[in-house]
């Protein structure tokens, strides 16, 4: 792109990115491919569902990940940003069935095959938006290398992780007590049940003692639907009332029958009545008390949460929540209801399906999770990093209190375990299971398991996985050993368990040579298997009112629709500027419009930086201090160039600290603040003098390119369009591949052309600029405008008169003063200010309506009078300062010694104009 190009007048962001995105594709600027010696850098992407669209959460997720990236790029890494999306099992399978219902049909009708089909085919007609929707946002991601979870190389590393788990004894089958979900018929890992707080009933049944009729006992429970399952009731063996009913019984009240009482350390003396019904098939409770005593287990519901033929012929059939109500009519007509109250309890729901889950005992296929241990001393010993820090805790206390997880899913949708059982021969007997990644040599013998994984049983192990694992040659093709640990990870802390510990624990188990589990690794074997080295928790994104985004409140925009309103990199910058590390996000379309503005601001500086005149040579830092002449340096250009030195040591800091908001925030205030409000108004009469033009354009020059080359990473298309047009690149080079550097950089470069900046002058211009936001306000105070002339006068000792006199012209222009005089004594009745630079005085007769002034200041003293008089009121009441906190009644006596001093202060000045 030529440097001659011309700046338009407006910038069209639509334009420019669908330009510049086309091009860095073209280019191959995002393949990740090292060269020899180059340090690399690396991200995997949280894969989105495949038939998923972009969200918010994703535009700040993958804002962070880009930014990541592309500062990487900067500083000459070769970047790898693994993109993918996952199968998402529970999710996929449910729209799929419920498109076939609308046709009448099940699963079950097409049969497995069929069914697959119909999956793929949905998949490929609804998925891969979500990605193009990212290169909308600017994701600068290395699309050659897109992976499906369900794509064949991937397939088969799930697969043949679990065969290496299986033989290595982290894998077995057993029955256990499953979270259940009746809507998507499958078993669930703790882990995808969410617990939510509900307003239920305590219901008071009395059981009859069948030893001694007519005495009962009385039992609470919140699930009378499922009294017909009873097989004890149980009693906390320190209760006084054991003794006595130690060896008895007592009948059910529903499906009559005699059922014992047991005594079990498990029950809650002071929950309810004291008792507690035991229902092993259904409360993980009562299941293992039930284990402990030997007891029977009755099954009373069927998987999708109907009541089946052992809950009696009256409840079978029934949905289990019609069944409850039912069940407490019947209660009430035979005498066994006592007493309902109301309650409230938390109660586990189907995060996919968002329904109760159902306790449920399931054969099912477990995982021990391996090296936990490791997992561990990976975070304690700083190996990898979490961003914030406080979420090492919540991750430490989950590996504490880790149980076993359920990995077998009851869907077609996903990797299809590879045990095959021996046909009619006993599935519980793993000498009829054969485990291998093809399957047995005589198929017609053997029947393939009929689940699938869990959908976080795969992309558990995406950090390698995605780089050829386990195959030698893919791995080698893939570049994993240059890649891998991967540099970091960004994303939720709500899958901090399902997603970030397992990864860990996958890394540190596969990625490496095989050794006996009971084998502790050592901290350098630690560094090279863990899968990232630091991971940076994001915030959840917010409405105004605080409420999570979602479709069903309404209050979730579509990122499309502010990137064609605001530009992508207006929709970047306006959410990373509200975006605290690891904090919660309260969203604002004016945010956004904030980020456009700030977009507007650049291209418009830039704009009148070219029309101020050619840049000779522009291509590179020493080129542009080329053009400097160091005695045609004044003030401030010491003062801008030392805000530049400290802006990029201080966006060096919040890049490795993760604090993205506080950089933009530090480019921010240098570029509008310190560059654009102060410098370049001020470099105006420098430009209309020949022998300071150059100078004055060269630090602009230095200033808007180090500016730019900062901002790329959060708004790479616009500082991309205005590198080229300022003629920054050499030979066409893209902005991707220049690192901004740090201070010390720049203090070098100017050192070899003989400058040292001059701290002091940096001091007197922060000095001098405070004195102006001091007088505006003063003006504000008065309702003056900016731009009407008053006149001033300062009181100051000899040196902060000299530096005020040197600089008068300025104050004058950026005031809007017709007069700026020192003065030996103080005005009397005019407002002053306290200033770094002295006390300045604004002298009311002049530039004001003396008629509108006294006006103002007749109400002004009125309401202070009514405040005074209410304060002293209120202070001289003994009841008030009797009964109020110190701390207030020390309040009530400050506020009233400064509405004194305003009332005074006004009173002064109404008598000078008098």
């Amino acid at each position: 792109m030529s440097n001659e190009l011309e700046i338009p007048k407006a910038y069209a962001p639509s334009e420019v990115e669908d330009r510049w995105y086309s091009r860095w594709e073209e280019d191959g600027c995002f393949a990740g491919k090292p060269s020899a010696g180059q340090s690399t850098y690396s991200i995997v992407i949280p894969p989105p569902n495949v038939t998923g669209v972009l969200t918010m959460g994703h535009v700040l997720n993958n804002t962070i990940q880009d930014i990541l990236s592309r500062r990487a790029r900067q500083k000459g890494a070769a970047v790898m940003w693994l993109p993918g999306t996952d199968h998402a099992g529970i999710a996929t399978q449910t729209k799929v069935e419920k498109a076939l219902r609308e046709e009448g049909l099940s699963r079950r009708d097409l049969g497995r095959e069929k069914f697959i089909e119909r999956a793929v085919e949905w998949r490929d007609k609804h998925g891969g938006i979500i990605l193009r929707q990212l290169r909308k946002l600017g994701c600068s991601c290395d699309w050659e290398r897109n992976v499906h979870t369900l794509d064949d190389d991937y397939s088969q590393a799930v697969l043949s992780g679990f065969v290496k788990l299986f033989e290595r004894g982290y894998v077995y089958r057993g029955k256990r007590m499953v979270n259940w979900c009746p809507a998507s018929l499958t078993a669930l890992s703790d882990e995808e049940v969410v617990m939510k707080p509900q307003d239920s009933i305590l219901y008071k049944v009395r059981y009859q003692i069948m030893e001694t009729p007519g005495v009962y006992l009385d039992v609470s429970t919140t699930r009378p639907e499922t009294i017909m399952g009873d097989v004890a009731v149980a009693i906390h063996p320190d209760d006084e009332r054991w003794p006595r009913l130690k060896g008895k019984h007592v009948i059910r009240p529903l499906q009559e029958t005699p059922i014992p009482i047991i005594a079990d350390e498990a029950v809650e003396k002071d929950f309810g009545t004291g008792m507690l019904k035991i229902t092993p098939a259904h409360d993980q409770l009562d299941f293992e008390i039930g284990q402990r005593h030997d007891l029977p287990i009755i099954e009373i519901l069927n998987p999708d949460g109907t009541l089946n033929e052992h809950a009696g012929p009256d409840f079978a059939g029934m949905d289990r929540f019609a069944a409850r109500k039912a069940t407490v009519e019947r209660l009430k007509e035979n005498g066994s209801l006592v007493d309902e109250e109301a309650h409230s309890n938390n109660v586990g729901f189907s995060e996919r399906a968002d329904v109760p889950i159902e306790p449920r005992l399931s054969e099912q296929w477990f995982l021990k999770y391996p090296r936990v241990e490791e997992a561990k001393r990976a975070v304690k010993e700083g190996f990898i990093r979490y961003f914030p820090e406080r979420w090492e805790k919540t991750y430490l206390h989950w590996l504490d209190n880790i149980k076993d997880w359920c990995i077998s899913r009851q869907l077609w949708w996903g990797h299809r375990i590879p045990v095959w059982y021996k046909m009619g021969e006993d599935r519980s007997d793993p000498a009829n299971w054969h485990v291998s990644l093809n399957g047995p040599e005589d198929p017609e013998n053997w029947e393939q398991d009929e689940d699938v994984l869990d959908t976080w049983a795969s992309s558990w192990l995406w950090p390698f996985a995605t780089m050829g694992w386990p195959d030698e040659k893919a791995m080698a093709e893939q570049d994993l050993a240059s890649f891998y640990p991967t540099s970091a990870l960004v994303t939720g802390p709500d899958i901090i368990f399902f997603w970030v510990a397992r990864m860990i624990m996958a890394g540190l188990e596969f990625m490496g040579e095989p050794t006996d589990k009971e084998e502790i690794l050592s901290d350098e074997e630690i560094k090279r298997r863990i899968p990232f080295r630091d991971v940076y928790f994001t915030g959840i994104i917010r409405d105004s009112r605080g409420r999570k985004m979602s479709k069903s409140l309404g209050n979730s925009p579509d990122p499309l629709d502010l990137i064609a309103k605001f530009g992508a990199d207006g929709l970047r910058h306006g959410i990373m500027s509200i975006a605290p590390k690891g904090q919660d996000i309260r969203f604002s379309e004016e945010s956004i419009e904030q980020g456009r503005n700030f977009c507007n601001k650049l291209w418009n500086v830039s704009r009148f930086r070219r029309m101020s005149g050619e840049a000779r040579e522009n291509s590179s830092i020493d080129a542009i201090l080329a053009r400097l002449e160091p005695d045609k340096l004044d003030a401030e250009d010491h003062a801008i160039l030392a805000r530049l030195v400290e802006t990029l040591d201080q966006v060096e800091r919040e890049h490795q600290a993760y604090e993205f908001n506080a950089v933009l925030h530090g480019i921010y205030r240098f570029f509008w603040h310190d560059f654009c409000d102060w410098y370049v108004e001020v470099s105006k009469a420098k430009l209309r003098d020949d022998s300071l033009r150059e100078t004055c354009l060269a630090v602009q020059d230095l200033c808007l390119r180090q500016t730019l080359l900062l901002l790329h990473p959060a708004t790479p298309f616009i500082t991309e369009e205005l590198w080229q047009r300022l003629g920054y690149s050499l030979h066409s080079s893209s902005i991707q591949y220049v690192d901004p550097g740090e201070g010390a950089a720049i203090r070098e470069a100017l050192s070899t052309r003989g400058i040292t900046l001059d701290e002091e002058a940096g001091a007197e211009i922060a000095a001098l600029r405070e004195v102006v936001t001091a007088l505006r306000a003063l003006k504000a105070e008065r309702g003056l405008a900016t731009n009407r002339e008053v006149a001033l006068h300062y009181l100051a000792d000899d040196a902060k008169s000299d530096t005020l006199e040197r600089h008068k012209e300025k104050l004058l222009l950026f005031v809007g003063a017709a007069s700026f005089e020192r003065t030996v004594k103080a005005p009397t009745g005019q407002p002053s200010v306290v200033t770094p630079l002295g006390t300045v005085f604004l002298d009311l007769a002049s530039g004001i309506d003396l008629d509108a002034e006294r006006a103002r200041l007749d109400k002004e003293i009125a309401n202070l009078c009514k405040v005074v008089a209410s304060t002293e009121a209120r202070l001289s009441n003994e009841s008030f300062t009797a009964k109020a906190p110190p701390k207030v009644i020390e309040g009530a006596r400050r506020q009233l010694a400064e509405n004194q001093a305003k009332l005074r202060e006004n009173q002064i000045a109404l008598k000078a104009l008098c």
